[in-house]
């Protein structure tokens, strides 16, 4: 049984796990803007939250997690980030660039700004949802 107050911080927690994944790699993104062929990459937030909160896939297995098919096979550690279709992908290109590099900094930037309001808008949630169960628990 899930414990109800993981259940109810559960879904913000990993929407700022996500946010944080997806803010490491834009900064990355931004700071290679000037490294010949590198390659842009973001992550897709919807196929991210979808894969972290139902992280089991077809076959009935958690996706990202280690099956071990052999008895010499060593036991692996679970994958504690989201896989499958969270996983980061290249960015397509919207400008061809001479040196192969795929940054768009404006895309980049927007995308950075943007993503970094809604962590805040997340942390903004999460404070509220303690406070009210903090004022129930004190009756206050």
């Amino acid at each position: 049984m899930i414990n109800k107050l993981d259940a109810a911080l559960n879904f913000h927690q990993t929407a700022l796990r996500v946010r944080n994944e997806r803010q490491e790699l834009l900064a990355s993104n931004i700071a290679n803007a000037d490294t010949p062929q590198y390659k842009a990459r973001d992550i897709d937030f919807k196929a991210a939250m979808q894969a972290a909160m139902h992280p089991t896939s077809s076959t009935g297995t958690a996706t990202g997690g280690l099956q071990k098919t052999d008895s010499g096979h060593m036991q692996g550690q679970p994958n504690q980030s989201y896989a499958g279709p969270g996983d980061p992908l290249f960015r397509t290109v919207t400008q061809a660039s001479v040196d192969g590099n795929t940054v768009d900094m404006d895309a980049e930037r927007n995308a950075y700004v943007d993503n970094g309001i809604r962590y805040e808008a997340s942390l903004t949630m999460i404070t509220g949802q303690i406070k009210k169960m903090l004022t129930a628990i004190n009756g206050q």
